[in-house]
């Protein structure tokens, strides 16, 4: 029997959060997990390191319960017009190349917020004062888009609670605004939710045989394919985002593989709406250390200084990028490839 995406066992939780009703209904989702009082979902002193052999347990077993301070909206203009404030942060899923802080350590297990009723309005609220969509632009020609999963997966949210459920139903009410996820699970719960087009989602994709090494707990690529039909049914906007692309001897193939099952795939009310985003792979210098103490097989393709250099992110990290000039060679080959095997999709982005 496959082990469980979740199996959660112990619960932190924020006195605030656990008095609200949201809260309340989490608690009463998992009665048999131990709760644990703490002041702040950020301080967790002993979720802050694991050992190695420990690394996956946490994000299986460990839920934490809290209540988001920050209502800020940053701007984008990427994967949407505007970073919505998160209903969640961390994952149980453990992808090598996440760039997700692992702010309460390695782990980083799902924390999930139970004021949702105060993120909703604040959404509600921004996307107000916004009014029309004036001018297209490559995020959605007519509507302004939110980001609602920046900072974890919402197809694992949902096995939680009903935030997601009541994200999407917001978004179905908001005539000028879209919300907008990306997600590597397949949870068919998201089907029942009736976005009627209002909410996007973005199925992270990327060969199968690195899938394998790289997207650790995540869902298999042919179940997310298999999977976009459905969503499609279900009334939501798809799109695709092939990230990370990550270059090794034989990645054109892999890709070429990859679109010919899309292709055979989705039907052709999917494709004539679909469009995608690319995006180069990006590595850490910190995340590699992380990743040789538990997953040193994945850095054999993250870490490759023979091809790539240096770059320091804008909080002062020293980050891994293909090198300047190649990248630029290698992103339009895989633009190339694509158009030649997938000409019906839209490349919306790619960097």
């Amino acid at each position: 029997m496959a082990t469980p995406l979740l199996d959660i066992r112990r619960i932190y939780v924020e006195p605030a959060a656990a008095a609200l009703p949201r809260g309340r209904a989490i608690l009463d989702r998992f009665p048999e997990a131990e709760r644990i009082e703490v002041e702040s979902h950020w301080r967790i002193p002993e979720l802050r390191e694991a050992d190695p052999e420990e690394f996956l347990r946490p994000k299986r077993e460990v839920l934490v319960l809290g209540v988001k301070k920050g209502m800020s909206f940053r701007p984008n203009g990427r994967s949407a017009d505007f970073i919505a404030p998160s209903t969640s942060n961390g994952c149980a899923m453990a992808c090598a190349y996440c760039y997700v802080a692992r702010r309460k350590g390695h782990a980083n297990p799902v924390t999930v917020f139970a004021n949702i009723e105060e993120i909703l309005a604040a959404t509600a609220r921004h996307a107000a004062r916004q009014g029309p969509k004036r001018e297209a632009n490559q995020v959605d020609p007519a509507s302004w888009v939110y980001d609602l999963g920046e900072n974890g997966d919402l197809s694992v949210d949902a096995l939680i609670s009903d935030n997601v459920r009541d994200l999407v139903a917001l978004f179905r009410s908001l005539h000028h605004a879209k919300g907008s996820f990306a997600t590597k699970g397949v949870n068919p719960a998201l089907l029942d939710y009736d976005p009627q087009g209002r909410t996007r989602i973005r199925m992270s994709l990327m060969p199968p045989t690195m899938a394998k090494l790289l997207d650790v707990r995540a869902a298999p690529i042919a179940e997310r394919i298999a999977f976009l039909p459905e969503l499609h049914r279900a009334g939501y906007e798809l799109h695709l985002n092939f990230s990370p692309v990550v270059l090794h001897e034989g990645w054109e193939a892999e890709w070429k593989a990859l679109f010919a099952e899309l292709d055979a795939v989705l039907p052709a009310a999917v494709k004539d709406q679909l469009a995608a985003e690319i995006i180069m792979l990006t590595h850490n210098e910190a995340l590699h250390e992380v990743n040789l103490a538990w997953h040193p097989k994945a850095e054999e393709m993250l870490w490759r200084p023979d091809i790539q250099e240096e770059k320091r992110s804008e909080a002062g990290g020293t980050n891994l990028r293909y090198r300047t000039g190649w990248k630029g060679r290698w992103l339009a080959r895989f633009q190339a490839l694509l158009a030649r095997h997938m000409p019906y999709c839209r490349v919306r982005y790619a960097f």
